[in-house]
């Protein structure tokens, strides 16, 4: 995949839709766990806040300084985000990376509008970028219902 064709479909019109309409962005005030995490190939940065209840996400909030690609994926986790357990999280997580990585298939509903970004397996350079919210946002619901747990709450 080089060709101008090629990357003409990795910035899709429905990408770019997605990538200037991210559910959820911003900080939340008084978040369980916040989790930052960056590229450091492209410098792309995804700060989320998590507030866990039940051992769902009852709150999300993200800051997302990315490509249009991180973009795109930060709107894709911020849709499927409340009300997923940890374990959810960290299954679309591990199935982005195959798809990614693996010619996988698409990450298991309510993640599946990562489909979304399927060209975009031949461009190993905007993986990380790519991977940016869902792995800050598993990261930060998992550490903070593990914490939660502990504290007997």
């Amino acid at each position: 995949m080089s060709d101008e064709t090629d990357l003409i479909k990795l910035y899709s019109a429905r990408i770019l839709a997605l990538a200037s309409e991210i559910p959820h962005l911003g900080r939340l005030d008084a978040p369980d766990m916040t989790v930052k995490r960056r590229s450091p190939l492209c410098g792309s940065t995804v700060t989320v806040d998590v507030v866990m209840k039940d051992g769902r996400v009852a709150e999300f909030g993200q800051d997302v300084k990315a490509c249009a690609l991180g973009q795109a994926a930060a709107a894709v986790t911020g849709a499927a985000a409340i009300g997923a357990t940890p374990a959810q999280l960290i299954t679309a997580r591990n199935q982005l990376r195959a798809m990614l990585k693996d010619a996988g298939p698409v990450p298991d509903a309510p993640f599946d509008g990562f489909e979304v970004l399927t060209p975009a397996t031949g461009y190993k350079n905007r993986h990380a970028s790519i991977l940016l919210a869902i792995e800050a946002l598993s990261e930060a619901a998992e550490t903070a219902d593990a914490s939660a747990k502990i504290n007997g709450l």
